[in-house]
């Protein structure tokens, strides 16, 4: 019998066209990791304004051993002021030496998701402990008032997976100052979902959605939803499935590999966000990711969606309904969302309407191929292809008190999957590569002038090679090597004009061999090595670099925060001088 291989376990914020360069990370160690087993990357922190920050504690050492939520009680900071000129969440985790699965952690306020991601596994003789942070600025309307909220993670502790997880996290407010003024945030955030204080929704199908019937300011001029789609159960590996009719050729999970949030207003498509491929810390190969987790995996960013050309029909007065769901789902995925509003400050009523919708008429349905082969011998050979590509252009327009503008979200989004199949009596190997993309441009104009135009681009790539041999002895080998990617560029210009790009490149590859007995139990693992590599740059001189490689479970090589030639680590601010808001169609992932 062999195991296929499914079987294994800011950010720039562009907002009020301020732009602030900012992270979401793993704090650098106080001291050379070198050598350390302990839970270590290259991301950057979240870069901060000068001054003492308001802090807000949200909880302290709580502790997860059940399926028990983990309430708690906000209030703003006092003395703090209502504007700050940036807000982050600190979250610091643990958990024991001993045996646990990798857990989904998030934490929650007023039904909005504050962070999302998932646990770092132990050892018996390592409890590992990290540090998340994430630039919430743009939630600022959310922090003004006091609220409930609650951390959720559910674990399991008994005599067999013995690892209890502590938890802290706070929230650091900087207050606006003269060199570090408040941003031009969203006047409002509506979660998505029916829990008050806030949980992640279920979709076990292609039809199950995440939703929010709304009636919304009647002066909305600029409309975004931040959007979290994590696989998990049957889901988890869906990057290595193939459509069900090859689910029994191949031994692989069925249900096909594409998977894409399809997001809607009142029944009508109105965006696309791309499902990023997590692998978590006990995904395929656990020693893959010790000590240096998959990308994201500890610490998952959202993918923005630019609903702005709605904003005329969501400021009517009327309820709405925004929706989303995954395409593909196959019990099943995590989803969370959260609807960003901007009030036009100077117009009561806001009027508009669409103009049109070519995603509308462009389903979701990915052109499937195959090459496979069977012999006489039972062996298969040959590939199994998963391709889409979708260009759409949706368009509307608002009277604002700025004139008439109309906002267009031109978007190509494309999907493209080939699983690689050499299957013996003795062997199976699979390999999958995938890469997701997203080209797009968000562009307002009044009249024929373009008054700003946003373009993002983005980059999935991943690369799994999965190799197992049957030994002679009745043994298992499987040697496993991973790659994966986030690449994005965004350009900001403002009447025709460059103001602002950025890139991001953070890539983690690794592999290790794993040794089974007959009943699959692992014996021993061998050749671990990882390496991460995360760079940002942009056209003002900012720049980051860091990287970090590990053997044998160890850290052999670290850098961190080293400045390209030239560059410099900044935090930048533009204002707009009309003060009209802007805001990207996706994230970076910080």
């Amino acid at each position: 019998m062999l195991l296929p291989m499914g079987c294994f376990s800011r950010c720039l914020a562009v907002a009020g066209l301020s732009l602030v360069l900012g992270g979401v990370a793993q704090a650098a160690p106080d001291s050379s990791p070198i050598g350390s087993a302990n839970v270590t990357v290259a991301d950057p922190t979240v870069p901060r304004p000068l001054g003492q920050p308001c802090v807000v504690q949200l909880f302290s050492d709580d502790t997860f051993n059940d399926f028990g939520t983990r309430p708690y009680s906000y209030a703003p900071p006092a003395g703090c002021g209502t504007r700050w000129s940036k807000v982050v969440l600190e979250a610091d985790f643990s958990v024991t030496a001993g045996v646990q699965f990798d857990r989904t952690a998030s934490i929650w306020l007023g039904g909005v998701n504050l962070y999302f991601g998932t646990t770092q596994e132990p050892r018996s003789n390592l409890a590992p402990n990290w540090h998340v942070e994430r630039d919430l600025t743009d939630y600022s309307a959310l922090f003004r008032n006091a609220g409930q909220g609650q951390a959720v993670l559910y674990n399991i502790v008994d005599s067999t997976y013995t690892g209890v997880i502590h938890g802290s996290a706070r929230l650091l407010f900087y207050p606006a100052s003269p060199i570090a003024p408040a941003l031009r945030v969203p006047d409002a955030i509506y979660p998505l979902g029916s829990d008050p204080v806030g949980n992640t929704v279920t979709l076990n199908t292609s039809g199950d959605q995440i939703a929010a019937t709304l009636t919304l300011p009647s002066n909305v001029e600029r409309a975004y939803l931040d959007v979290f789609t994590q696989s998990q159960h049957n889901d988890e590996f869906w990057y290595t499935c193939v459509p069900d009719q090859y689910a029994a050729q191949t031994q692989e999970c069925g249900g096909g590999n594409f998977r894409e949030a399809e997001v809607s207003i009142d029944g009508q498509a109105a965006g696309v966000a791309p499902v990023y491929p997590w692998i978590y810390t006990g995904g395929i190969d656990l020693f893959i990711w010790k000590p240096t987790p998959g990308v994201q995996a500890l610490n998952f960013m959202p993918y923005r969606v630019d609903l702005t050309p709605f904003a005329g029909i969501l400021s009517n007065g009327s309820p709405h309904t925004v929706a989303v769901s995954v395409q593909g789902a196959s019990n099943y995925f995590s989803a969370t969302a959260a609807l960003l509003v901007y009030r036009d400050p100077h117009r009561k009523q806001v009027t508009g309407g669409l103009l049109g919708n070519t995603l509308a008429s462009q389903p979701p349905t990915p052109t499937i191929g195959s090459t496979l082969t069977q012999d006489a011998s039972g062996n298969v050979t040959g590939a199994v292809t998963t391709n889409l590509s979708r260009h759409f252009v949706i368009q509307g327009y608002a009277n604002t008190s700025h004139g008439r503008v109309t906002t267009t979200v031109d978007q190509t989004v494309g999907f493209a999957d080939t699983q690689t199949f050499d299957i013996t009596a003795t062997d199976y190997h699979q390999i999958s590569d995938q890469l997701t993309t997203v080209q797009g441009v968000s562009r307002s104009t009044i009249g024929r002038f373009v008054s700003d135009e946003f373009k993002a681009s983005f980059n999935y790539p991943l690369h799994v090679d999965y190799n197992q041999t049957a030994e002679s002895n009745g043994d298992y080998s499987i040697l496993t090597a991973i790659k994966q990617g986030y690449d994005q560029h965004t350009g900001l210009s403002l009447g025709g004009f460059p103001l602002y790009a950025a890139d991001v490149h953070n890539q983690v590859a690794g592999s290790d061999t794993l040794v089974l007995d007959s009943g699959f139990h692992i014996i021993s693992h061998n050749g671990q090595q990882t390496t991460q590599d995360f760079a940002f740059s942009d056209s003002l001189g900012g720049c980051y670099s860091g990287s970090v490689s590990s053997a044998d479970n160890v850290v052999t090589a670290y850098s961190s925060g080293q400045a390209c030639p030239g560059g410099h680590n900044r935090v930048y601010w533009f204002t707009h001088p009309d003060g009209s808001p802007y805001q990207g169609s996706g994230l970076l992932p910080w």
